[in-house]
């Protein structure tokens, strides 16, 4: 797995092999979605990781992507508007959920009434302008009349860098994707599920890159990802449903 600020290596034009670009808030479950299909294919698949804006502005400029797994459907539409995607490919794979959540057992109540607390001081969120996640985490922070002078707000690049100032306990408390919130974190630490009317949806979507278009791999991989075995390992790792 590489970072997004790495690339991929020069084996990645290969027609038998495929990289996806994934975001943060969806790595674990590419994860095992890509033991899966390894297992019945022995295909292996490369990924690399980052917010959902980086990850964007390197395909735009020509990055060794096959599949974008994005984290909205903004980045993707501007991909099919520039022609760089393979005709009628975008579609919705996940619709994602935001979680507050704090290694402090008994620090986020169910009803997050605890953002109007002056103890949660210090709140990581991702970074908004580029992570879909971030930018959800400030609507929800504007629909509570949230003062963010009375808060020190931390922004990670990704939603996963985010959760891990909140693992790290360099803040009280993180907006994170509920796909990352592991058990050890619901059952050690306290979180909220944020209500959906509290932000606008988190949808996200997956393009074949034109780059793409004779790769026969990539194509069966990105088919996978529509297929109900991989709906069904999405929905179970904290995705909602339609």
């Amino acid at each position: 797995m590489l970072l997004a600020g790495g690339c991929a290596d020069r084996n990645a034009d290969r027609a038998d092999s495929q990289t996806v670009a994934v975001a943060a808030n969806f790595a674990p479950v590419l994860e095992e979605l890509s033991r899966q299909y390894t297992a019945d294919t022995g295909a292996v698949i490369r990924t690399v990781v980052g917010s959902t804006g980086k990850l964007y502005a390197q395909i735009s400029n020509g990055a060794p992507i096959d599949i974008f797994l994005a984290a909205d459907t903004e980045r993707p539409r501007r991909l099919e508007d520039a022609g760089l995607i393979v005709p009628d490919s975008r579609f919705t794979y996940a619709r994602g959920r935001l979680v507050l959540w704090s290694r402090q057992p008994d620090l986020i109540d169910p009803d997050g009434t605890v953002l109007n607390d002056p103890a949660l001081h210090r709140l990581a969120i991702a970074n908004p302008i580029i992570a879909p996640y971030g930018r959800a985490a400030m609507e929800v922070l504007a629909a509570r009349g949230i003062d963010l002078t009375q808060r020190r707000l931390v922004r990670g690049e990704n939603v996963g860098q985010a959760r891990h100032f909140a693992y790290t306990d360099n803040v009280d408390a993180a907006f994170i994707a509920q796909s990352l919130l592991t058990a050890d974190d619901a059952s050690a630490g306290s979180w909220w599920l944020v209500p959906t009317s509290l932000h606008e949806p988190i949808e996200q979507q997956a393009v074949l890159l034109k780059r793409a278009t004779d790769n026969v791999a990539a194509q069966q991989f990105f088919d996978f990802l529509a297929s109900d075995a991989a709906r069904r390992i999405i929905l179970a790792s904290g995705y909602a449903n339609d």
